[in-house]
C-alpha cells in the first residue's frame, strides 16, 4: 500500500476504546487519539480556540490564553444546543488534524481513535471502522470510578452522546468490551489479523 491501513476506532464514553487502542498499539499500529489533537490545537494562539471564543464568548479564554475547559464543560454538558455548536466548531478542526497526521504516518497501520468518527469525514477515509461496546451499568460505573464524578455528573455526559446502537449499525466491527480484560484483547487481536489479511490479499492481486 502506499498508505497506511487504517482503523477508525470509536464507541461512547467509558466504554474502552483505550483498551482497544492500547492492544492495537502494542500490535505496532500508531495511535492518533482524537482527545489529544484537540488538546494540541485548543493552545493559546490557535485557530480553533480563537474559533470557540467567537463561538462561546471572550469568557471561556483564560487571562493566560488557555481554554477554561471547566467553564466550557459546565456549559455544554448542561445544554444540548450549546454542545451541539461546539461539536460543529470543532469538527471540521480535528478530522482534518487526524487524517493529515494519519497522511504523514510511516507505520504500516494508523488507527483514528475519534468520539465523533462518523459524524465528521474520518470514516470514510477508513478501511474499517470499529465500535467498541459495554454495558450500560459497566459504562456508567466505570465513568463514575475513572473521573470521580457522581451518578447524575456521569449520567448527564452519557446522554450528551448519540446512542451506542447508531454506532453499532455503522460499524464494520464491533468490539464488546463487556467481559474480561483478555477477552477483549482477543477480540482486538483477531480483528487486526483479519483486515490485514484482506488489505494484503488485495494488494496481492492488484500486483499479478
Amino acid at each position: 500500500m502506499t498508505r497506511p491501513i487504517l482503523i477508525g476506532i470509536t464507541g461512547n464514553i467509558a466504554c474502552g476504546k483505550s483498551l482497544v487502542t492500547s492492544v492495537l498499539a502494542a500490535e505496532g499500529v500508531e495511535i492518533i487519539d482524537g482527545d489529544r489533537v484537540y488538546a494540541d490545537m485548543v493552545q493559546p494562539g490557535m485557530p480553533l480556540l480563537r474559533a470557540i471564543g467567537e463561538e462561546f464568548g471572550p469568557e471561556m479564554i483564560q487571562p493566560d490564553g488557555t481554554l477554561d475547559r471547566r467553564k466550557l464543560g459546565g456549559l455544554v454538558f448542561s445544554d444540548p444546543a450549546a454542545l451541539a455548536r461546539l461539536d460543529d466548531v470543532v469538527r471540521p478542526f480535528i478530522g482534518a488534524e487526524m487524517l493529515r497526521r494519519a497522511n504523514l504516518s510511516m507505520a504500516s497501520a494508523v488507527a483514528l481513535d475519534a468520539v465523533k468518527l462518523f459524524e465528521s469525514n474520518i470514516a470514510a477515509a477508513c478501511d474499517e471502522n470499529w465500535v467498541v461496546t459495554c454495558t450500560p451499568e459497566q459504562q456508567l460505573a466505570r465513568l463514575m470510578a475513572r473521573n470521580g464524578l457522581d451518578r447524575d455528573a456521569a449520567m448527564l455526559r452519557i446522554a450528551a452522546q448519540n446512542p451506542v446502537a447508531e454506532k453499532v449499525a455503522r460499524a464494520d466491527v464491533v468490539i464488546d468490551n463487556s467481559g474480561s480484560i483478555e477477552q477483549t484483547t482477543a477480540q482486538v487481536r483477531a480483528a487486526y489479523r483479519t483486515l490485514r489479511n484482506r488489505i494484503h490479499s488485495v494488494d496481492d492481486r492488484s500486483l499479478q
